[in-house]
């Protein structure tokens, strides 16, 4: 593809890894808070690369990990129900509910499909207007857009047969939590250049100041995320703690819009349950009023849905970015990418899965 090469240089990224070096005098601990840029760091093996001490810390940026096991099971039993076809991107599912996941489910002879698209399950429901077509709505505030597309097209073109169930969270009230929490070391953050491209970057300074960390948005490509590591690094160095853009050539800081408007249009800003962390006060999206009609949790009766964790399972604690994948003793013996203990190992996002795929299976003793 044109331009990619050029952003995984090896050259170029020698060069900034020294200058890195250059700049570092002190341990320093950052997080990247997008699961894409871990797979990415993990993948090229920029952590190591980095001076000692400084520390790469994952954090919830994987949308399908952070999905909470009450909404993975409610899927499950709409999905179980007659006449319903649900409609799911494909990595959600193998994702673990309380005892079963889709892929379970549709082997008990559910109508779960995997679509590319939210459209596509919404040209499903006006292909079958004798059938629920529902749609499996997750991710931050990059899907989110599309999500709310369908959902307006569903409203506007009258299709009475399609919902949504919504798992939307967004990343900067999640950013607050982690920093809130007793446990946290995280002394700066490389924020995700999707979401950004999405929102802007107007969220971020009042957080960099009231947490008196730097906030540098950065993209995926190697070279990316070690410019974004050098500017974070030479804000620590020097006791800065402003956001800066590493990803001009996507970001701008007013984002995108058109697809702000759409999604103030469809959602409003709700109280949100992540996976492993637990309720993040306005953290995540639910439909409006004006579109209540579309909410599958409304239309069906899933509302005494008891869930159950693993008990052995640590992700909760991966993803707050407490401990490294492989610090977690079921880490590829109990739990691995066939039999997944919990959306880390499974998600494409989630660091277990990254840490597993790109060897870094150095396990702790049982």
């Amino acid at each position: 593809m044109k331009y990619l090469d050029e952003f995984s240089d090896p050259d170029l990224a020698g060069h900034l890894v020294e200058a890195i070096h250059a700049a570092t005098t002190r341990p320093w601990a950052m997080m990247e808070v997008c699961g894409g840029q871990t797979h990415s760091i993990i993948r090229h093996g920029i952590d190591q690369l980095l001076p000692e001490g400084v520390e790469m810390i994952h954090g919830p940026g994987c949308p399908v990990c952070v999905t909470p096991l009450e909404i993975i099971d409610k899927a499950l039993a709409i999905a179980a129900e007659p006449g319903v076809i649900f409609c799911s991107f494909g990595d959600m599912l193998r994702v673990p509910g309380s005892s079963q996941d889709l892929f379970v489910i549709k082997s008990a002879g559910a109508d779960v499909r995997v679509v590319y698209s939210p459209l596509d399950a919404l040209a499903i429901a006006r292909e079958n207007p004798d059938k629920q077509v529902v749609f499996f709505g997750i991710g931050f505030e990059t899907t989110a857009p599309a999500n709310a597309m369908t959902v307006y097209q569903a409203k506007r073109l009258g299709v009475p047969n399609f919902s949504l169930l919504v798992s939307h969270v967004l990343v900067p009230p999640a950013m607050a939590a982690i920093m809130e929490s007793p446990r946290c070391r995280v002394q700066a953050f490389l924020a995700a250049g999707h979401v950004c491209s999405v929102m802007g970057t107007a969220e971020y300074p009042p957080l960099a100041e009231k947490y008196q960390v730097p906030i540098v948005v950065t993209g995926f490509e190697p070279l990316d995320i070690l410019e974004g590591i050098r500017q974070t690094i030479i804000q620590l160095e020097s006791g800065q703690h402003e956001l800066a853009n590493a990803y001009p050539r996507a970001v701008r800081a007013e984002g995108n819009p058109a697809a702000i408007a759409m999604l103030q249009d469809v959602f409003e800003v709700t109280d949100r349950t992540w996976r492993g962390i637990g309720m993040i006060p306005k953290s995540g999206w639910r439909l409006s009023e004006r579109y209540a009609a579309f909410d599958a949790e409304r239309r069906f009766d899933v509302a005494g849905i008891r869930t159950e964790e693993s008990a052995i399972c640590r992700s909760g604690e991966v993803l707050q970015g407490l401990i490294k994948p492989n610090e977690c003793a079921a880490f590829g013996k109990q739990c691995t990418p066939r039999n997944p203990l919990g959306a880390t190992m499974v998600s494409s996002e989630g660091a277990c899965a990254a840490y597993h795929a790109y060897r870094r299976l150095d396990l702790v003793s049982s």
